[in-house]
């Protein structure tokens, strides 16, 4: 388990290549992106805050993160879960991870 965190976080990103799957716990309460890797391509799968953490950018923080290591390790992405794609639409920024 590394940390992957972002400076000036309040929280840990890591990540737990073992279990494809990008975490932060914040005030006891679990935060998660899961993934999977098919020929190069990250597939998120899921993305979920717990209604005590949510509204904090949590979850946009785990997807950066994730998409940071994505590109570290020039994977494309696939957006397989809502949120998910709801945050390609609104970043296009990352539209160069997109998978084809």
């Amino acid at each position: 388990m590394a940390s992957v965190t972002p400076p000036g976080l309040a929280y840990e990103v890591e990540h737990h290549p073992d279990q494809h799957r990008f975490q932060a716990r914040v005030r006891g309460e679990l935060a998660v992106l899961d993934y999977t890797l098919e020929d190069g391509q990250m597939v998120i799968t899921h993305t979920g805050v717990p209604e005590a953490i949510a509204g904090r950018g949590i979850a946009g923080e785990l997807t950066k993160v994730a998409l940071r290591h994505a590109r570290d390790n020039h994977y494309t992405v696939v957006p397989d879960c809502e949120y998910a794609q709801h945050f390609f639409e609104n970043h296009t920024e990352y539209d160069d991870l997109l998978a084809p």
